[in-house]
């Protein structure tokens, strides 16, 4: 039980973490692609079809 008095803080530490990494990557604009998904779909050499 005494080991829970160091795992407790630092899996707290590593959310906050991990938490504060992923706010940063929304502050800096890292998920948008306004343009991506409109470009891809007017591609001709896009094809969905299995290779065989």
């Amino acid at each position: 039980m005494e080991v829970l008095v160091l795992l407790i803080p630092v899996s707290l530490g590593l959310g906050l973490l991990g938490l504060g990494a992923f706010w940063w990557t929304l502050r800096n604009r890292q998920y948008d692609d306004p343009d991506g998904d409109a470009h891809r779909i007017l591609r001709d050499d896009y094809d969905d079809q299995p290779k065989g």
